[in-house]
C-alpha cells in the first residue's frame, strides 16, 4: 500500500467498471501495464473473466488476479490487475451496449463509493458510464455525480470540476440546453458552486488561501448592461455574498480574456456559466490529460474526461492518458485530506 504522511499504510484506489461495451476495462488494463514507481495503486470492481477475454482480444499483456478484499490490491498490484469480483458475470461486446449489464454497472459504482466511504479504498475513479443504457433499465439520476451525492446522504449538491494541470473549471449549470441553462443560472446555484469550490481547493488540493475568478455569460461581460443584464443582476449580486462569506473572488470577466496564460496565474479555478464555456478551454489546453472530479462528497471521486468512445472500443487504440490523470489526482486528492485530517482512508 501507499505510505501516508505519518508512515501509515493507506488504501488503494477503488475503480468501477463503467460501461462494459465502452473503453473503461481497456484504459484501466493500459494504466496498469504502463505503470511506473509513481502509479497510485488500485484495483477493479469487475468481472475478472470478462478482463482476462477483453485483454486477450486486443492483445494486452496483463495478468488478472481474484481479490477478496481490497486490502489484498496494493501486495497483488506489481505482478498482476487486482480485481474485486462483481457477484454477477458481465458478457459484452465492444461497442454495443446492453441494458441486460446495467445493474452490473451500478452495482460496482456502489461497491466503490461504500469502500471509500468505509475507508477501505481512499478514493474511487469511475470509467465512463453509456447514460441511455442506464436510463432504459430504469436509472433514475442524471449521472455519477447525482448518484453519489444521493448515495453519500448529502444534504446539498455536489460541485463538477474538471482539471488538468493548467487550469481548473467549474461549470455553474451543467448538462442543460443553452437556452435551459440560461434560465436556470441564478445567484444562489453560483453562489453555491464558489463556495463548494473554495473549501475544495483547501481540503482537496492544498491551496492554502484559494483564488476563484467568475465567468461572464454574455460578450464583453455584458458590457455595463448594453449586451445583457445577467452579470448585473444574477452573477455580481452572486461574487458579492461569496465576498461577504469571506471567499476571495474577483469577476465576472470576459470569458474570452479569461483563459490565457497570463490569466490563468492570477486564479485557482474558474466559475463558468455553463458547460461549453468550461470544456472548451480545459480540453484545448490540455485534451488527453483532463480530469472530471466531484466536490463536496465526503470521498474522493474522479473519472477521465472522456466518454465510452464506442467506436474505438476493442481495438486496441484507447488512450489511458486521462485515467492515469485520473488516479493521480485520486491519490493527491486524498493526500491532502489525510494531511488536513479529514480522511478516512486509512487502512
Amino acid at each position: 500500500m501507499m505510505q501516508g504522511a505519518r508512515g501509515e499504510r493507506t488504501a488503494p484506489i477503488a475503480v468501477t467498471m463503467g460501461e462494459p461495451a465502452g473503453i473503461g476495462g481497456e484504459i484501466a488494463l493500459l494504466a496498469w501495464i504502463r505503470r511506473t514507481p509513481e502509479t497510485p495503486p488500485f484495483f477493479l470492481i469487475d468481472d475478472p473473466d470478462r478482463l482476462r477475454k477483453l485483454a486477450a482480444d486486443i492483445g494486452l499483456a496483463a495478468r488478472i488476479e481474484r481479490i477478496s478484499q481490497p486490502g489484498e490490491a496494493a501486495a497483488a498490484f506489481d505482478r498482476a490487475v487486482p480485481v474485486l469480483p462483481l457477484d454477477t458475470a458481465v458478457a459484452a461486446t465492444a461497442g454495443k451496449p446492453a441494458p441486460a449489464n446495467a445493474r452490473a454497472v451500478v452495482r460496482s459504482i456502489d461497491r466503490a463509493a461504500d469502500l471509500a466511504m468505509a475507508g477501505d479504498a481512499c478514493a474511487m475513479v469511475t470509467n465512463p458510464i453509456h447514460k441511455t443504457t442506464l436510463y432504459d433499465a430504469g436509472f433514475g439520476h442524471p449521472g455519477h455525480t447525482e448518484y453519489l451525492a444521493d448515495r453519500a446522504g448529502l444534504a446539498t449538491a455536489p460541485v463538477m470540476m474538471l482539471a488538468c494541470a493548467e487550469l481548473r473549471v467549474v461549470p455553474v449549470t451543467i448538462h442543460l440546453a443553452l437556452k435551459d441553462a440560461l434560465t436556470k443560472l441564478s445567484a444562489d446555484g453560483i453562489a453555491h458552486c464558489g463556495r463548494v469550490t473554495a473549501a475544495a481547493l483547501a481540503r482537496d488540493f492544498g491551496v492554502a488561501a484559494p483564488r476563484l475568478s467568475v465567468a461572464g455569460l454574455n460578450p464583453h461581460a455584458g458590457e455595463d448592461g448594453h449586451l445583457g443584464r445577467e452579470e448585473i443582476d444574477i452573477i455580481a449580486p452572486a461574487i458579492a455574498r461569496l465576498r461577504s462569506e469571506g471567499v476571495n473572488v474577483a469577476g465576472p470577466y470576459p470569458a474570452d480574456t479569461l483563459f490565457h496564460a497570463a490569466a490563468r496565474r492570477t486564479y485557482d479555478a474558474v466559475l463558468c456559466m455553463y458547460h461549453d464555456q468550461a470544456l472548451i478551454p480545459l480540453k484545448t489546453i490540455d485534451f488527453d490529460g483532463g480530469v472530471n472530479t466531484t466536490l463536496g462528497l465526503p470521498f474522493v471521486r474522479t473519472s477521465p474526461d472522456h466518454g465510452t468512445a464506442f467506436d474505438i472500443a476493442g481495438t486496441g487504440r484507447a488512450n489511458p492518458t486521462s485515467f492515469v490523470a485520473a488516479l493521480h489526482m485520486a491519490a493527491r486528492m486524498a493526500a491532502h485530506r489525510r494531511a488536513a485530517g479529514a480522511d478516512r482512508c486509512v487502512a
